[in-house]
């Protein structure tokens, strides 16, 4: 058997911040080339995780210095005589998201691309790890593990495996007869009861979809913060971040349900079934792909729909949140600047890195390839009068490419033809390859029509009838702006009447026709006047006291909702059940009785 990779991490000062790392490399050749990853599979930017090593030396077995050449940002040529040598280097974590790393004195978490080198042409071996954490603190992975090291089949499968040491006591629960753990950090504010009996559930219905799990073992990770969330899925594992005190009120649990039911998802569609472009995973540039519309709108369709399924969503409560989906696709001129298809593909330099200017030129593959996965299943369904599904899809890449020979760029619409038993080009064309708005007389299968009305608040999100009765909606001001803070613009809209004043990302708005207004107030203001009415803003612009008058607008019908038709069919009604599993009547409001 040849000889592992191997590593020592140690967190001797957790306080510093600092992961000390020890990576001890066989004998395989004059001269090695070792390096450290740019990105994270599953979070698509080159993040440079080179820049946070300090420190590192390249010695003997014998402590003794080996020469080594830099050849760039993340690389170094190794003179190692043919001889085993090992690299002494600290990395610095202080960044607590998913895809990086995080020492501090609670804990110590981190994603294996942000700490570990590989060597090109040792990454077959098998690789171990052994965690030397401070008094009192375990170690858990989703790694099996052989005394002190924690034994992964190869680089790829070590850095599909996150580590977290700390105080924490893991709540081990079975599902789908595959044991499962649970690590909470951050004090989140949870059941752990109705977490494993929920999180239970979700799992036996994506067991069920697919006809059983494809690990031996499984992890969730849940940091519980101040603000943010996300979730990183992993080969056998998920990290979850939430705000803590989401857990404790329905509307964050449900949040937090679709985010659980998400990650697991991609057990299958993304960590098994995946691009072909991704095999293997080049760890030192960009990885591009036209199909993250599939792999992550497609598992962002399910989660919703997963978490519905398991009895854990309401059938209404799954409309109105498909209707904010949709409100926030109408919501963003980009969609008709970018196709779908390029999302996917430039993610790495739009979808990751955001700026005031991202909702006029761009979309999100998560968003619009959910609500195309959506219009797929229903293309499908009544295409074949519901007897197959996208679920019939999922099952049969999974057959095709759940070995992880990936699938080519063309498969998932060659493979969503096949069950459709029509041609799905033109639906394909449209929805990936043009920025045309989308068709949904799809939702007429189930009985459903998209609607259109004004956004009522600043809050509003859409999925909901308007409050008010046709006829009776009030015009509402609108100049085009997003704000944050006080009131900093944070986008002028393409269009929009702001943009057209001279109204810039980072103003500063303070006043309002001579009255000082906050974020909120400046909107609600601006909803009071009437199109055609003029305003005068007074604002700070790179510290300049500036005026700019802009005339108001009419706030356009963007928000969108999902209404059941008045007389359905028997086969719309049959076909809502196929779909959403309950009957046309579940969550009607009762007729009154006369």
């Amino acid at each position: 058997m040849s000889a592992p990779v191997s590593y020592r991490v140690s967190m001797s000062r957790p306080h510093s911040h600092l992961f000390e790392v020890q990576a001890h490399f066989p004998a395989a050749g004059d001269e090695l080339i070792v390096a450290l990853p740019v990105w994270t599979p599953g979070s698509y930017l080159v993040r440079e995780y080179a820049r946070h090593v300090q420190e590192l030396q390249v010695l003997s077995i014998s402590d003794q210095p080996v020469p080594f050449e830099r050849l760039d940002k993340r690389s170094l040529k190794v003179k190692a005589g043919n001889k085993p040598f090992r690299l002494h280097y600290k990395v610095y974590a202080n960044e607590l998201t998913v895809r990086t790393s995080h020492l501090d004195g609670s804990h110590g978490y981190f994603n294996g691309a942000t700490l570990f080198y590989y060597c090109e042409q040792l990454r077959d071996r098998e690789h171990r790890v052994a965690i030397h954490a401070p008094q009192g603190w375990k170690v858990t992975s989703p790694l099996p593990q052989q005394g002190l090291d924690f034994i992964a089949e190869d680089y790829d499968e070590l850095v599909d495996s996150p580590f977290e040491a700390g105080a924490h006591a893991p709540i081990s629960f079975t599902a789908a007869n595959v044991p499962h753990e649970v690590v909470l950090w951050g004090e989140p504010q949870v059941d752990e009861k109705k977490l494993t009996s929920d999180l239970t559930r979700i799992i036996e219905t994506e067991a069920a979809l697919f006809g059983g799990l494809p690990m031996k073992r499984y992890v969730f990770f849940i940091y519980g913060t101040d603000k943010g969330r996300g979730g990183l899925e992993h080969k056998a594992s998920t990290a979850l971040l939430f705000p803590r005190t989401g857990f404790s009120n329905p509307k964050g649990w449900e949040d937090f349900l679709t985010l659980a039911a998400h990650e697991y998802f991609h057990l299958w569609n993304v960590k098994r079934v995946k691009p072909k472009a991704l095999v293997p995973f080049d760890y030192s540039r960009e990885n591009y792909t036209q199909l993250l519309w599939a792999f992550e709108g497609g598992t962002s369709y399910y989660d919703n729909l997963i978490v519905r399924r398991a009895g854990l969503m309401t059938a209404p409560r799954y409309l109105t949140r498909f209707g904010e989906s949709l409100t926030s696709l109408h919501t963003t001129p980009g969609r008709k600047v970018q196709p779908l298809a390029d999302a996917s593909y430039l993610s790495w330099i739009k979808h990751y890195r955001p700026d005031e200017n991202s909702p006029n030129t761009a979309i999100s593959y998560y968003l619009k390839g959910e609500i195309v996965c959506c219009l797929l299943d229903l293309t499908i369904r009544r295409a074949t009068k519901d007897a197959k599904s996208l679920d019939d899809v999922m099952r049969a890449m999974w057959t095709k490419w759940g070995d992880g020979s990936g699938v080519p760029e063309d498969g998932v619409e060659q493979t969503a033809s096949e069950v459709a038993g029509i041609e799905l080009a033109p639906f394909f064309d449209r929805a990936l390859r043009t920025t045309d708005e989308l068709d949904y007389s799809p939702f007429s299968h189930v009985g459903l029509e998209a609607k259109f009305r004004i956004r009522e608040s600043a809050t509003d999100k859409g999925g909901s009838p308007p409050r008010v009765k046709a006829g009776e909606e009030k015009v509402r001001g609108w100049i085009g702006i997003s704000t944050r803070g006080a009131a900093t613009i944070a986008s002028a809209l393409e269009g929009g009447p702001a943009m057209e004043a001279g109204l810039y990302p980072e103003d500063e708005v303070l006043a309002l026709d001579g009255l000082r207004v906050d974020g909120p107030g400046l909107i609600a203001r601006l909803e009071d006047k009437k199109p055609g009415d003029k305003v005068r803003l007074m604002l700070f612009r790179r510290d300049r006291l500036t005026e700019v008058e802009v005339t108001v607008g009419a706030k356009p019908a963007d928000a969108v909702y999902l209404a059941r038709v008045e007389r359905p069919t028997d086969e719309q009604k049959a076909a809502f059940k196929s779909w959403l599993g309950t009957t046309w009547d579940d969550g009607l409001e009762p007729k009154p009785t006369t």
